[in-house]
């Protein structure tokens, strides 16, 4: 929405201008405008002002968004997720695992394949599976049962990737610390990055079966894999097509620049999070993310990063605050901002 303020500065342009800037009518009498103005939008922005609506490239990535973003389930289906989806523009949407949900281990093979069927019966794909699992349950954990645990659910969670039609399994390695789980325990880098490759190394076999990419996401905040050449080299000593990346653009933003990442990552990237942050703030929580478009992130530069890379797959909105009230507005809010970010009408 447009103040005073804006109507004031264009007092200079012409009525022609002011018009395909679709200025309020109001607005329009005061600078000589006459009769009623088109809706707000209505008209491109003129030429001189280019890359303001939207990028001037197009980019031939596919829209995606996370479950997370959706009052799932406490007011929507899943079925009513992927629906709403659909209608607001996206191309795929990105599901998680957890306990309790549709989408748990109390979920056999029948049930998960009726969730991938529901989501392309709407038109919707899914671009891949991730968890919050992986914070209860470390791969990196000094108890051994809980190790065990991790183990157990993330070969659950490659079973569910293949049945719900995806080959992206997002997977965190490890962890020093988990800042947002009080109880969580301080683990010594060594010792993680021992038990990590360990932990994906049990599970390169399956994955290669299952034809299900192993995608280690950068976090930052766990203490884990803290730049790009530990996580170049971390993928590449598994030997493996089926161990990628899962970049992150949010993640880095706290003390990095994920366009300074991408092309050290290159072709190692096989499933992208757009995470917006804020570096105005000191929030170091999941809480300091924020919707798309509202924080510091150079997106013209992350996008031509990606392109340059050769980066064509999904860019999946992460967000894990659905609106109070009307929540549907962040979907289409989102949407909107991704067309522009990608340069689509």
């Amino acid at each position: 929405m447009m103040d005073a303020s804006f109507f004031h500065a264009q007092k200079a342009l012409s009525r022609r201008e002011a018009l395909r800037l679709g200025a309020l009518g109001t607005a329009l009498t005061a600078i000589g405008g006459a009769g009623s103005a088109p809706a707000l939008g209505a008209e491109p922005i003129p030429a001189s002002a280019s890359g303001m609506a939207r990028s001037a490239k197009r980019y031939p990535n596919k829209k995606s968004i996370n479950l997370w973003a959706f009052p799932y389930p406490q007011k929507l289906s899943l079925k009513d997720c992927f629906t709403l989806a659909k209608k607001a523009g996206f191309d795929a949407v990105e599901v998680n695992y957890d306990l309790e949900s549709d989408l748990s281990p109390k979920a056999g093979e029948r049930e998960v394949r009726a969730i991938g069927d529901a989501a392309r019966a709407a038109g919707i794909e899914i671009s891949g599976l991730c968890s919050f699992l992986f914070w209860p349950f470390p791969l990196s954990a000094t108890d051994a049962a809980v190790r065990s645990r991790a183990l157990e659910l993330a070969g659950k969670m490659l079973d569910a990737a293949a049945w719900i039609g995806t080959e992206n399994l997002l997977v965190v390695p490890g962890a020093v610390s988990i800042p947002w789980r009080k109880e969580a325990e301080v683990v010594p880098y060594d010792a993680v990055d021992k038990r990590a490759r360990e932990a994906v190394r049990s599970m390169v076999g399956k994955a290669e079966k299952l034809r299900v990419r192993l995608n280690i996401e950068n976090i930052f905040f766990n203490g884990y894999l803290m730049s790009p050449p530990e996580m170049v080299e971390f993928v590449d000593s598994f030997k493996s097509p089926f161990v990628r990346v899962h970049f992150d653009t949010g993640n880095i933003m706290p003390f990095q620049f994920p366009e300074h990442w991408i092309p050290l990552l290159g072709p190692r990237i096989q499933n992208v999070h757009l995470k917006e942050y804020s570096k105005k703030g000191t929030d170091f929580s999941i809480e300091s993310f924020r919707p798309l478009l509202d924080g510091t992130t150079d997106w013209p530069a992350v996008l031509e990063a990606f392109d340059a890379a050769g980066y064509k797959g999904y860019l999946t909105f992460e967000y894990f605050h659905p609106f109070q009230h009307y929540p549907e507005a962040l979907i289409y809010q989102t949407s909107d901002a991704m067309d522009r970010m990608l340069g689509r009408g």
